[in-house]
């Protein structure tokens, strides 16, 4: 179950919510192709997602940007990491914080709650809510904004993944959050035409 704050215009999401798509989706993206390996023109879109983040925000460089899709754990087909003198430069400080990987275990961040409301989420701020403060991603990569959208495929309705960006400062996404979750949204349809191209490329082969 979702919930919507329309003063933020911000998802929020509820209790109680289990992945009951996996199966369907390891099937899925078997057929597709996709499994836990780089992908070029996904790591080509993910800059470009954290190019057209970094002008939404107003910011001077670059967020982090990923195609996430989700199994049992996360991978990052897609991913685009900042250079190293635009990251937070404290945490470069701090021992035993860890590099942004393609893996990532499916308690860590925001992007398994996305897939499993099927619903686009974005927290300019995540201290802001106490439910998503404590999440491991906040102390172990200092991340502190998030914005993110389903996968869904248009031929078995099943959720995919994400398309997200992160950053370790908050960000406003636009005018009360309202212009980056459209951008999240949009985002993630650019990619879910890619795949379907992909897909029919693989049909007529």
């Amino acid at each position: 179950m979702t919930t919507f704050d329309h003063h933020t215009a911000r998802h929020l999401m509820t209790d109680g919510e289990q992945d009951q798509e996996l199966e369907r989706r390891k099937q899925r993206l078997h057929e597709l192709g996709l499994g836990d390996n780089p992908d070029p023109e996904f790591d080509a879109f993910a800059a470009r997602l954290a190019e057209g983040a970094a002008s939404l925000a107003q910011l001077g460089g670059t967020p982090y940007a990923m195609v996430n899709l989700i199994t049992d754990h996360q991978y990052f087909t897609g991913l685009y990491a900042p250079p190293a003198d635009w990251a937070d430069p404290s945490l470069a400080e701090q021992p035993g914080k860890p590099e942004v990987s393609r893996i990532m275990d499916r308690d860590h961040g925001y992007c398994p709650h996305v897939v499993g409301r099927r619903t686009a989420l974005v927290l300019p701020d995540v201290c802001a809510y106490p439910r998503f403060a404590g999440n491991p991603v906040v102390d172990q990569i200092g991340i502190r904004t998030y914005m993110g959208a389903p996968l869904i495929d248009p031929v078995t309705d099943v959720t995919l993944g994400t398309v997200c960006v992160v950053d370790t400062e908050p960000r406003p996404w636009g005018r009360q959050a309202q212009e980056g979750l459209e951008f999240i949204k949009t985002q993630a349809r650019s990619l879910m035409e890619i795949l379907e191209e992909r897909s029919r490329g693989r049909a007529a082969s």
